[in-house]
């Protein structure tokens, strides 16, 4: 029997959620298969599974968080042995429920042994029409706790409602309908309706991160009009070009491109802050972060060595950095290791920002909507295609001359693309 727990997927992270089994009970699996999907505070891991065999148990629900060493799945292998390793707690509350043998750990390590007793959840799909048998005690004295499923847990934080003050209305497992009702009958504090969502996963990793970087480093950020109306005529040449026929090409491949080489001339803005060794780390290699909304929340996937490609491979990359993105296939390695970021505010048709560092970086560009705007060229009044440009940086690492000569640079090389293409 291979008991199988929440490994660690890296990056220090001690929890997941459960997004989706892809296996039921009594379905037979195989080596690598995958089991189930769960997405941690950077991305969507898939889990393989470490044997082949039949799926005996389901420990935890879809939409359940649960820690690092968490029994998920039990696999039975054929074998007489039950594989070893830490031993785990399961989320539930039968008491009378068997002890598991300790767990086996697919990928890292788990939690250090403890004296938490491992129990067995009801699998999926098991008859529900008889509750399990627990010992009960009175709702809200010292000690006790509240029967209830993780999703009907899941529903009282939500709905910031304490189990322990319910009474069951089946006289033995507190259900969704208890958990609505005692929401219903709070008393209003105000004429506000209101859902509330709770903080976890992406968005969770999103508050933590966007609030240490904006009270860690102290932030400045300059502003650059700019008429970019060669760069939209070199783009649309390009598009009619039958050798780029099938590469995705925008605008923000032309900033990303300035912004590369605006790098190379002023290699100092590609840095961090190592606050335990008191050092500035000037960093060789530009892995250029392009932030996405995603259906996960906002996530900063980044280019590999983007200062080494040209435009074409850079335009294949950030099409498919942003597509996998979107889809929700981001993984860690995807969204580890940046070292400038670009932030592209003009595709949802906004001018301006003052963007805020991704945690580890010096530097974050905002690139504002194009518009057709009037604008002075040569004494004259013209139509001309406009953007903005904003430009954040760490003052610990960058100052004041630094941020206006990339910026600037920047705003030259989308002015006057015909130098940028040199690095093609």
């Amino acid at each position: 029997m291979i008991r199988f727990v929440l490994p660690d997927v890296g990056e220090g992270l001690r929890e997941a959620e459960i997004l989706a089994w892809n296996v039921a009970v009594g379905e037979r699996v195989e080596v690598n298969q995958i089991l189930l999907e769960i997405e941690t505070a950077k991305s969507v891991v898939e889990l393989p599974s470490p044997a082949s065999g039949t799926i005996e148990s389901l420990y935890v629900e879809e939409g359940v968080t649960v820690e690092v060493g968490t029994l998920l799945v039990s696999i039975d292998d054929g074998s007489d042995d039950t594989d070893t390793g830490p031993e785990v707690v399961v989320p539930d509350d039968d008491a009378d429920a068997d002890v598991l043998d300790p767990p086996m750990v697919l990928v890292g390590t788990g939690p250090a042994p403890a004296a938490a007793r491992s129990r067995r959840l009801r699998p999926r799909g098991a008859d529900v029409s008889a509750p399990p048998r627990v010992e009960t005690a009175p709702s809200g004295h010292a000690g006790s706790r509240a029967r209830a499923k993780p999703p009907v847990r899941h529903l009282a934080k939500t709905l910031d409602v304490d189990l322990n003050s319910l009474v069951p209305t089946n006289g033995t497992v507190i259900s969704r309908h208890d958990v609505e009702a005692a929401a219903a009958k709070r008393p209003e504090t105000s004429d506000v309706r209101e859902t509330r969502v709770p903080i976890r996963g992406v968005r969770k990793a999103i508050a933590e991160a966007v609030t240490r970087s904006a009270f860690t480093a102290p932030h400045v950020t300059e502003f650059l009009t700019v008429d970019v109306t060669a760069t939209m005529e070199m783009l649309s040449r390009l598009k009619a070009d039958r050798r780029w026929e099938g590469v995705r090409l925008t605008p923000l491949l032309f900033v990303a491109k300035a912004l590369l080489v605006a790098v190379r001339r002023y290699p100092e803005i590609n840095a961090r802050w190592d606050e335990t060794a008191r050092e500035i780390a000037r960093l060789h290699d530009v892995n250029l972060g392009i932030a996405a909304a995603t259906p996960r929340g906002l996530l900063v996937p980044n280019i590999k060595g983007a200062d080494g490609l040209h435009l074409r491979e850079l335009a294949t990359a950030l099409g498919d950095l942003i597509d996998t993105a979107r889809r929700g296939k981001a993984t860690l390695h995807d969204v580890s290791g940046g070292t400038i970021t670009i932030t592209n505010i003009g595709s949802l048709g906004v001018d301006a920002a003052t963007p805020i560092l991704n945690p580890g970086e010096a530097a974050i560009l905002a690139f504002g909507a194009v518009r057709e705007m009037p604008w002075v060229v040569e004494g004259q009044l013209a139509v001309r295609q406009i953007t903005q440009l904003a430009l954040s940086f760490d003052h610990r690492l960058v100052d004041g001359e630094l941020g206006s000569q990339v910026l600037v640079e920047v705003g030259r090389l989308l002015h006057d693309p015909a130098e940028a293409f040199l690095y093609v």
